[in-house]
C-alpha cells in the first residue's frame, strides 16, 4: 500500500473509524471513475477538494454529484476569496496528490467544510491519500474525523 494510504489507515485506526482502505484496480482521480469501480452512485463519493481561502488551505468535502460554489464557501469561512488551489499548494497542504487527496492524514489540520448532501448516503466513499485507494465512511464520521463544519457548498 502507498505510504500516504498507510498514514490514512493509521489515522482511521487511531480515531476509531469503522472503514478499511480499499485498493482499486485502476486510478480513480474523479468521482465518476471512483463510483464506476465501486458500483455506487456518484453522489456517494466525497470529493476532498483543497482551495485557497485568502491564501490559507481550506478542505471542502463535496458530493461527487455537484460542484463547489466558491463564493458560498468564502462566505461560510469569512474569506474574501476562495479559489481552486494549484497542485503544488494541494501537495504542500496535504502531502497528497490531486486525484487522491484524503480528508484526513495531512501534515497539519486543514479547516474543513463537509457537504450536507453527503448525509443522503448511508455509505460515503473518500479517497485515502492516493488515486488507487478509498475508504468507506459515513457523513457523521467524516464530520468527526475532519473536525469539519456541515455546510451546503453546492452551486
Amino acid at each position: 500500500m502507498h505510504a500516504n494510504a498507510v498514514r490514512v489507515a493509521a489515522y482511521l485506526r487511531e480515531h476509531g473509524a469503522t472503514g478499511e482502505i480499499v485498493e482499486l484496480p485502476e486510478s480513480a482521480p474523479t468521482a465518476v471513475a471512483a463510483a464506476a469501480q465501486l458500483g455506487c452512485e456518484v453522489g456517494a463519493i466525497a470529493n476532498s477538494l483543497i482551495f485557497s481561502a485568502d491564501g490559507s488551505p481550506l478542505l471542502v468535502l463535496t458530493s461527487g454529484a455537484h460542484r463547489v460554489d466558491t463564493a458560498k464557501a468564502a462566505r461560510l469561512v469569512n474569506a474574501r476569496k476562495v479559489t481552486r488551489a494549484t497542485p503544488e499548494f494541494v501537495r504542500e497542504a496535504t502531502g497528497q496528490p490531486i486525484g487522491g487527496v484524503a480528508p484526513i492524514g495531512h501534515p497539519r489540520p486543514v479547516p474543513a467544510l463537509v457537504d450536507t448532501w453527503l448525509d443522503e448516503y448511508e455509505v460515503v466513499w473518500a479517497a485515502a491519500g492516493h488515486p488507487h485507494t478509498v475508504f468507506p465512511t459515513s457523513y457523521a464520521e467524516l464530520l468527526r474525523l475532519t473536525g469539519g463544519s456541515p455546510a451546503d457548498v453546492g452551486d
